[in-house]
């Protein structure tokens, strides 16, 4: 089933709730207005019946009641035969005056005074009637009034309020119409801007007039098309660096291959190009797993799961894991803990370590043969320095970046260690603070969170 559109539902609920109310508005003042129609005609009924009761029947003849009909035929509506009607009776019972109408049809009531609620003689019609006596109690006096005359004055009533608002719907309807096209507008317009929209079209999207209870949603999509530009940014980027880096080791293991297939009986050609392959394997498996621990890192800009980290502990563990490497090269690990307890922070194991590791390596690959590389752990700092050359004011600015290395490094590498450690301390909320040391060395300080 095709589902209403908005426009749809809200003018079907507006037609709705304009009968409910109207049928609801209409019986209220149906009820109210017999209600107060009821009280001016028993006041009326009553000062009538009051009147009558201060004349004396012999003074009153029909020649001096005045023909209203004649009277009433040049102005504006007719008097009714059953508008008002009286009759007046002895205490026998006998009429001894009537209004020449509907009075003389009265039947008499000898035990009741006051209002009831009667019928005329040879009539089924029901009448409001007000019975009093004469102040001497000779005579008896009755008015009455027809129900039906009382009711079609309520209902003229009602329907005088009420059928201008009905004539009116129409016309409130048009306008409804016109305000719901003219307020749904800034929706077509962002559906229009939606339909136009190239996928990686980063630009947010814009509307006029846009509804308090409509906006949030159109900025929570400009915040998704924003974060979707960047993974796609990302990935672009990801893949371009990967095309760029891998061009040349990928170069250098093919020159290899083919120099072990032409090394046929040259035994020592053949083992030192099977090592630079191996060592060309090396290279770009790390670099493919930095470029793919990059790319991770990207993507995550908080940490998702955090623990309590020891980070004595850690870099205990950090050293012993690159003590081979650092021996085979020379290089001196040590480990100083300023602190004296043990330093607890909230973070992510696995990726500390990995921060660790790559400053380790890089401080180790890059470090003086028989240097000193020194983790420090103070209260509220973590410092990895080395002794070696360290790096010139012009570099130091630089590094950090992707792929960047200061010129004249006869080390392989690929630039991207520190890019790493930058985004996990960014991570960890880690101010990180890169440094070449006075006394020769180059440093990176942590300040811990």
């Amino acid at each position: 089933m095709k589902q209403m559109s908005l426009r749809a539902r809200l003018m079907s609920g507006f037609l709705l709730l304009t009968a409910i109310c109207w049928g609801a508005a209409s019986v209220s003042a149906w009820f109210q207005a017999r209600h107060t129609i009821n009280e001016l005609f028993d006041t009326q009924q009553m000062l009538f019946a009051k009147r009558l009761i201060t004349l004396h029947p012999t003074d009153l003849s029909r020649s001096a009641l005045p023909d209203t009909k004649k009277v009433l035929s040049d102005h504006r509506g007719q008097q009714e035969d059953d508008a008002l009607a009286f009759a007046i009776f002895n205490r026998v019972g006998k009429r001894v005056f009537d209004d020449g109408d509907k009075g003389k049809y009265f039947l008499f009531e000898p035990n009741y005074r006051g209002f009831r609620d009667g019928k005329l003689r040879d009539d089924n019609d029901l009448w409001r009637m007000v019975w009093l006596n004469t102040p001497d109690g000779q005579y008896v006096v009755v008015v009455g009034q027809e129900w039906e005359y009382r009711d079609e004055m309520a209902g003229a009533v009602v329907r005088s309020t009420l059928l201008p608002w009905l004539f009116a719907l129409p016309l409130m309807l048009i306008l409804l119409l016109w305000l719901l096209q003219r307020e749904l507008a800034p929706l077509k317009q962002i559906a229009h801007q939606l339909q136009r929209r190239s996928p990686d079209d980063a630009a947010a999207l814009s509307a006029t007039r846009l509804p308090s209870e409509v906006k949030p949603m159109v900025d929570a999509l400009n915040d998704l098309f924003s974060r979707i530009h960047q993974m796609l940014q990302r990935e672009r980027r990801f893949t371009s660096d990967a095309a760029h880096e891998l061009r040349s080791p990928l170069a250098a293991l093919k020159v290899q291959s083919e120099v072990v297939q032409l090394a046929h009986d040259d035994a020592e050609m053949r083992q030192h190009a099977l090592i630079n392959l191996d060592a060309g394997i090396d290279r770009a498996t790390r670099l493919v797993d930095q470029l793919l621990t990059l790319s991770r890192l990207d993507a995550q800009r908080s940490l998702v799961e955090s623990e309590t980290v020891d980070l004595a502990q850690l870099m205990q563990r950090a050293i012993v894991e690159q003590d081979a490497v650092a021996q085979r090269a020379g290089i001196t690990l040590r480990l100083e803990n300023q602190a004296g307890d043990a330093i607890h922070c909230q973070g992510h194991a696995l990726l500390l370590s990995l921060l660790l590791r790559n400053l380790l390596d890089n401080a180790i690959r890059y470090g003086r043969r028989g240097g000193t590389v020194t983790l420090t752990l103070r209260q509220q700092q973590l410092e990895i320095s080395d002794d070696g050359p360290g790096v010139s004011e012009e570099a130091l600015q630089r590094i950090g970046e992707r792929f960047y290395r200061p010129p004249g490094q006869e080390k392989s590498g690929s630039g991207l260690g520190l890019s790493i450690v930058q985004h996990i301390a960014a991570i960890h909320g880690m101010q990180m603070r890169l440094a070449s040391r006075p006394q020769g060395g180059f440093s990176v300080t942590f300040d811990l969170p």
